[in-house]
């Protein structure tokens, strides 16, 4: 007797040891790369600072297996062993592997209660497998799990806990990385909070997805026939019965995606019918309120189509200036060039022009009807020259633009016409570049610099971005007004730009956090794609005076907007405010 507990003792130790060193060897080992560890080690601190005990949450972890890599299976399994929060159910579907030895470990795992194994007669590849999954989940929430990728010992904690300060939610996903062949942790994707067009271009919420098991069961589990984007078809169905409000981000990095030869995570161009069925999956989601959907710049993005009103309503283009007769020219020639949507007016804002050959160039363009020619006799203000020129507008749209701006794509419009006669957003910004093709705009980050920065600012022309978002449609804060497209009633609604406060620097970032705090979108497009000869004509912050103004609307926007200026919804917390190139903080 006494020897039996000594034996089942010693199991146990070993059991434990062992464990222990797995933990050590996948989830204490810090990333190659030096940034990156500073950072999981700053995550560990705060997760498991978590106190589990209060948490009630249940979660069904769905795992589809076909024909895995043993060793890699067994690591993934282990890692949810290895899960602090024990509240959990393990469903293992065996999708007619025909593997003896893995038939063999699967029938070990059975000792665990909270292990189910379902082994399927014969293939029915990964939805039909997955569906086996959710028919036996008995949780609260349901947890997507790939074969061979790993969960970070507090995964489940971190889920638990956004669920109990989130019970209204019925979507989560966290952030994630790529583990090596090394079991080397590399390219952490440190994503957005809700960000519902960039979703749209692609499927930016991948993994760790958490969704309510009623939610998943109402929109019938996985399809048949979208197989390789099974994930992206089922997280579209059920956002779209979800406010924005359900559907929560929770900044760490909870989930392991193995980078081995020939896993999506690794190329994503071998998985070509991925891409397929993801388009079919963002056409169905969205038929009936799109013109069309296609395929983006880079693999596995789309571009979505919105349709222009019926009623192709006109669109005022405001276009401030003081002299400049070069750029203007320039400027009101792209319009005319570029621009395939036809109902249009230019009001060329004159601000106590001076040069005769300016002067006159404007009262030829007035002349031959290319612009409405608008007086504004006082000094230089941006925000109060603007507000001027909207009072004068015929068109329901606005565009505000500079004069130096050159058009380079001719469905600019057509394409901002659409998306700000959507109801739901606000602003939208163009995709802008220096005269030499290095980016200028790639929208606005706010707190970047203390206020706002541009997005990927000098990137080279073709470069994807962090994680694409140099080549996807998506949601961003703020846009630039150096081309800035909105409703005439949005901009009315939220007072325009703020003339007493911000005359010249931050009026358009300010413009737009009103028109978000006001309940809507804004949006950046790539495919919007214009030249920015910058501030050519106003020059720089060069004179005391210049720059104690500057200095002043700085404080502006940091007293008026505080804290939350400095946490960009659609950037991370982990990401710098140092620089404008996504980098890690």
């Amino acid at each position: 007797m006494i020897s039996s507990v000594l034996l089942s003792l010693r199991q146990q130790l070993r059991k434990i040891d062992w464990l222990a060193r797995l933990y050590r060897k996948y989830f204490m080992k810090l990333p190659i790369d030096g940034g990156y560890s500073e950072i999981q080690v700053a995550q560990n601190k705060l997760l498991l600072g978590i106190k589990v005990n209060r948490l009630k949450a249940t979660f069904s972890i769905v795992v589809p297996i076909y024909q895995p890599d043993l060793a890699l299976f067994k690591e993934m399994v282990e890692s949810v062993l290895l899960q602090r929060y024990r509240h959990w159910q393990l469903i293992l579907v065996d999708d007619a592997s025909k593997d003896q030895a893995l038939t063999n470990y699967l029938s070990s795992l059975t000792e665990e209660k909270r292990i189910t194994v379902i082994q399927r007669v014969e293939n029915g590849h990964i939805s039909k497998a997955s569906n086996d999954g959710l028919a036996a989940a008995t949780a609260d929430y349901i947890v997507l799990l790939d074969h061979d990728d790993l969960l970070h010992c507090d995964a489940l904690s971190a889920m638990a806990d956004a669920i109990h300060n989130n019970p209204q939610a019925k979507v989560f996903y966290s952030d994630e990385d790529k583990i090596t062949e090394k079991g080397e942790r590399v390219l952490p994707h440190f994503k957005p909070q809700w960000n519902r067009d960039l979703l749209y271009s692609m499927n930016y919420v991948s993994h760790l997805g958490v969704y309510q098991r009623e939610l998943v069961e109402s929109v019938g589990g996985f399809r048949v026939g979208f197989e390789g984007s099974q994930d992206y078809d089922l997280l579209l169905r059920c956002v779209g019965k979800c406010h924005d409000q359900q559907i929560v981000h929770v900044p760490y990095v909870l989930y392991h995606w193995r980078a081995i030869e020939g896993s999506t995570a690794l190329a994503e161009s071998e998985k070509s019918y991925s891409a397929q069925a993801g388009l079919k999956a963002l056409q169905d989601a969205l038929a009936g309120q799109v013109t069309s959907v296609e395929f983006g710049k880079l693999a596995n993005t789309y571009k979505v189509n919105w349709p222009i009103p019926e009623s192709q309503p006109l669109v005022s283009i405001i276009i401030p200036t003081k002299n400049a007769k070069k750029l203007v020219k320039q400027c009101i020639n792209s319009i005319y060039k570029k621009t395939l949507y036809p109902h249009f007016e230019i009001l060329l804002v004159d601000n106590q022009s001076d040069e005769l050959a300016s002067v006159d160039y404007f009262k030829a363009l007035e002349a031959e009807g290319r612009v409405r020619l608008i007086s504004y006799d006082k000094p230089f203000n941006y925000s109060a020259i603007n507000n001027y020129a909207v009072t004068k507008a015929k068109g329901d749209l606005l565009v505000l633009m500079n004069n130096d701006i050159e058009i380079l794509s001719d469905t600019w419009l057509t394409d901002m016409v659409a998306n700000i006669s959507r109801p739901d957003i606000g602003c939208v910004g163009a995709k802008l570049y220096y005269p030499d093709g290095k980016l200028q705009h790639g929208g606005v980050i706010t707190g970047l610099g203390g206020v706002a920065g541009h997005s990927h600012k000098y990137f080279p022309k073709g470069h994807p971005g962090y994680f694409k978002r140099l080549q996807v449609i998506q949601n961003l804060s703020a846009v630039t007004a150096a081309c800035l497209a909105v409703r005439k009633e949005i901009f009315e609604q939220v007072g325009g730009l703020n003339e007493q406060h911000l005359t010249i620097a931050f009026n358009d970032v300010d413009l737009c956090l009103k028109v978000q705090q006001a309940g809507y979108r804004n949006l950046w497009s790539p495919y919007i794609e214009m030249v920015h000869h910058e501030s050519i004509s106003r020059g720089t912050e060069d004179t005391p005076e210049k720059q104690a103004r500057f200095m002043s609307e700085v404080h502006y926007m940091k007293k008026t907007w505080g804290e939350p200026l400095l946490n960009d919804p659609c950037y991370s917390r982990w990401l710098t405010l140092d620089r404008e190139d996504f980098t890690l903080r």
